[in-house]
């Protein structure tokens, strides 16, 4: 949805959301993510969230290979790398708080995993019983999803929006 309330693609359209290409770029993309979200976490004690970086990584990956690419596609595609981010900041933060306090002294992979997986289905549980809440009813601002929203729909209409976009990446990457 817009600041006006409409949304992006009328409901008389159904483009391409759900496609093997998008859930093979949202697989590597999260890998590529989460392992960045989780070394720096642990080295710097704070992850940041990729949910902008990986909404222009995907216009970039997806555009480069494909002709057809829907705003949709690439909306998964980001939704996915960043659910993964997520995934492991919970995991950094918690499992290494439970060594330290003597609780967890032996930690294997598979109890590990394990953890990973109930706290990302909670996570889910609690999103979708809260969505009605903070984004339907209360229709709460989320800036993160609004700037989000704003480098997909830039990257759809192309341009000097898009352009800007791929320069901030690049003079990001060269100064960070």
């Amino acid at each position: 949805m817009s600041a006006t309330g409409e949304p992006y693609i009328p409901a008389s359209e159904s483009p391409k959301e759900l496609t093997l290409r998008v859930i093979v770029v949202g697989i590597l993309l999260g890998i590529l993510m989460t392992a960045a979200n989780a070394y720096l976490g642990l080295y710097a004690g704070m992850t940041v969230s990729a949910s902008i970086p990986a909404a222009v990584m995907s216009m970039i990956i997806l555009r480069t290979l494909f002709n057809d690419v829907s705003i949709l596609e690439n909306n998964a595609v980001q939704t996915m790398a960043s659910a993964g981010e997520s995934l492991a900041a919970g995991v950094i933060f918690t499992v290494p708080a439970l060594l330290v306090i003597g609780i967890w002294d032996d930690i294997q992979w598979l109890d590990t995993l394990i953890i990973a997986l109930l706290g990302g289905l909670l996570g889910t549980m609690f999103t979708i019983a809260l969505r009605r809440l903070f984004i339907v009813e209360e229709a709460l601002p989320y800036p993160e999803g609004v700037a989000c929203r704003e480098v997909l729909v830039a990257g759809e209409e192309g341009g000097e929006g898009a352009l800007a976009i791929i320069y901030a990446l690049g003079i990001g990457a060269i100064y960070g």
